[in-house]
């Protein structure tokens, strides 16, 4: 993704974020994401309960892969150690949980709450190696916003997956 993009998807996140609690801000973000980024195929936010990641509000194909233990797939090890994943080829990481014979390539990034892991933000691509630096500090200030709002609300916010259209 360009800066110019970030820069005028990070205004409209900082627009979004004002006066939505968690459950809403969430859901917006990933309808913004799928109807403003080309290249974000899939969008979901998994938050992490009892040792799993459980898929709240997601834009793009069904997946079967609605709940994911820590360490599990690409999700799962961006969950356990913290730290965004980008993967330029997920046919070349052992780590992929296949969700769609399309998918080229994935980031995942950690919502964050002083070092503490509450969910993720995961984005599919059909495009390889479709991810860079801007994609990611983009994503990094999108979970950070989510983190604000979570603290506030909790996590237990989305019993089942939420597919927006």
């Amino acid at each position: 993704m360009d800066l110019d993009r970030v820069e005028a998807l990070s205004a409209d996140l900082e627009r979004i974020a004002e006066g939505r609690d968690a459950a809403s801000l969430m859901r917006h973000l990933v309808g913004l994401f799928k109807a403003r980024v080309p290249h974000y195929h899939w969008v979901g936010i998994y938050l992490l309960r009892d040792g799993e990641l459980h898929l709240g509000p997601y834009a793009g194909k069904p997946t079967e892969h609605t709940r994911i233990p820590l360490g599990q797939g690409i999700c799962g090890a961006a969950a356990r150690s913290g730290q965004a994943v980008i993967v330029p080829d997920v046919s070349a990481d052992e780590r992929y949980l296949a969700c769609s014979v399309e998918t080229r390539s994935e980031i995942v990034i950690p919502i964050l709450d002083d070092g503490a892991v509450l969910g993720e933000i995961d984005i599919d691509s059909d495009l390889p190696d479709a991810f860079n630096e801007h994609d990611q500090a983009l994503l990094e200030r999108a979970a950070s916003l989510i983190a604000g709002a979570l603290a506030a609300s909790g996590p237990g916010l989305f019993s089942a997956p939420e597919a927006l259209v």
